[in-house]
């Protein structure tokens, strides 16, 4: 899969491991961004990434993880829970239309 259009995009995941809350923070704070745009965001396990994500952010360290447990879904990893550009560039194309790459 070579990327999704921003109007595609309904539901976007957060996938953690250990649950040690900057996860679920993310999850919180892109869910205040985006709330105008009709993108529901979720917070889940990454071994429990439900089959309707049409994205998954997750932390570099368990991009392969989550790759696994869902093949052919727009991954986005990250490096930095609050603030990471790859995060701010998922919004802003959001918002503002274009190809979330995968």
């Amino acid at each position: 899969m070579a990327g999704i259009d921003s109007k595609d995009i309904h539901k976007v995941i957060v996938a953690c491991d250990a649950g040690m809350g900057s996860s679920v923070m993310l999850a919180s704070q892109l869910r205040k961004q985006l709330k105008d745009s009709g993108v529901t965001v979720e917070h889940t396990p990454v071994n429990s990434i439900p089959d309707d994500a049409d994205v998954v952010v997750c932390h570099t360290g368990l991009a392969a993880r989550a790759r696994a447990a869902a093949p052919g879904k727009v991954l986005v990893s990250f490096q930095v829970f609050l603030g990471d550009p790859a995060v701010t560039k998922l919004v802003n194309t959001i918002k503002n239309g274009g190809v979330v790459d995968a």
